[in-house]
C-alpha cells in the first residue's frame, strides 16, 4: 500500500491528530530524499517500533554552504515514495521550500560548542540550519520517536542535545551506519562519484579502521593513532582530506589523549564530492 503524500503543514497536522488522539505512537524519519538502503534501515526500524511512520522528504536549502551543491542535489519524489512504500511508511511529507519557509526566517536554533568542530568548522551555519529545520519538523509532526543515522554523527549529537535542552517530548533513536560490501558508508552523494572515484572511495573506511586498530592495540595518543590513517589517505591521489580527527563522542571536540568513548571522524573529497564517515570506539 502506498503511503499518503502530503505537502502542506496543516494537512500533516490534520492527518496525524486522530492518530495521536487514539494513543498510537508516531515515528519521524527526516530525509532530504534520494533515498538509499541507509534510509531504508531508518524506516524499517521505525516500522518495528511505532504505529505510524512519517518520512519527510525536504531538501533544506539553508544548510547548503555552496549554491551549486544545492542545485545539484536532485531527488525523484516518485522513486522516493515507492521506496517508502516498500518499507511500510504510512505518510510522506514532501513540502516545497516556500511551505517550510513562507517568509524570511528570523528564528533559529543553534547548539553552541558541538557545532564548532569537524564539519561545523568548514561549513559555518550548517548545523544552525539543520537544527532549525529539524525543530520545525518536530513541531509539525510531533513524533514520539525520531530516527537519525550515525553516519552523520555530529548532526546526531546536535539533535540529541537540542532535544534534551529544549525539552522536546520525544526520543532520538540512533541507527548504525549501513555500508557497501567494500566498506563505503551509504550516502546519496555516492552516486555523484565518477567510476574511478568510487573505486578509490573505500580508502576512507580503511583509514578509519587503521586508526581504530592502533587504539585497540593500546595507543593512547590521538596523533599517533591517526598516523597510518593519514598515510593511507595521502597515498590515494584522488583523495583530499578536509579533516581527520579523534573526537570525544559526546562533545565532538578533538582530543589529544585517548580516554573514554570517542569517534574517529573524517571528511574527504573525491573530486567534487565530499564524503564523511566515522567509527565509534569505547576504549
Amino acid at each position: 500500500m502506498n503511503p499518503e503524500v502530503l505537502t502542506a503543514v496543516a494537512a500533516v497536522r490534520s492527518r496525524l491528530d486522530p492518530v495521536r488522539r487514539a494513543g498510537r505512537t508516531i515515528g519521524l524519519v527526516p530525509t532530504m530524499g534520494a533515498l538509499h538502503a541507509g534510509h531504508g534501515e531508518l524506516i524499517s526500524q521505525a516500522r518495528r517500533e511505532v504505529d505510524c511512520v512519517v518520512v519527510s522528504v525536504f531538501v533544506n536549502a539553508p544548510q547548503f554552504d555552496r549554491p551549486d551543491d544545492y542545485r545539484s542535489y536532485l531527488i525523484n519524489l516518485q522513486e522516493d515514495v515507492a521506496f517508502c512504500a516498500a518499507r511500510g511508511a504510512d505518510l510522506v511529507f514532501a513540502p516545497p521550500l516556500e511551505e517550510m519557509y513562507p517568509q524570511p526566517q528570523r528564528t533559529f536554533v543553534e547548539v553552541a560548542d558541538l557545532s564548532d568542530h569537524l564539519c561545523g568548522r568548514f561549513r559555518p551555519g550548517h548545523f544552525r540550519a539543520v537544527a532549525t529545520v529539524v525543530a520545525k519538523l518536530f513541531g509539525i509532526v510531533a513524533p514520539d520517536r525520531a530516527y537519525f543515522g550515525e553516519k552523520d554523527a555530529q548532526q546526531l549529537a546536535v539533535i540529541e542535545t537540542m532535544v534534551t535542552e529544549l525539552n522536546f517530548p520525544l526520543r532520538v533513536v540512533p541507527v548504525p551506519i549501513v555500508r557497501e560490501a567494500d566498506g563505503l558508508a551509504l550516502s546519496s552523494r555516492n552516486r555523484r562519484l565518477r567510476p574511478e572515484e568510487r573505486r578509490a572511495a573505500p580508502v576512507l573506511y580503511r583509514a578509519l579502521q587503521s586508526a581504530q586498530e592502533r587504539i585497540r592495540s593500546g595507543c593512547h595518543s590521538a596523533p599517533e593513532a591517526l598516523r597510518p590513517a593519514r598515510q593511507l589517505l595521502d597515498a590515494c591521489p584522488l583523495a583530499r582530506v578536509e579533516y581527520l580527527e579523534v573526537v570525544d563522542a559526546a562533545t565532538m571536540a578533538p582530543v589529544a589523549r585517548i580516554a573514554g568513548p570517542l569517534r574517529i571522524a573524517a571528511a574527504v573529497w573525491f573530486g567534487a564530492t565530499r564524503l564523511i564517515d566515522n567509527l565509534y570506539l569505547a576504549p
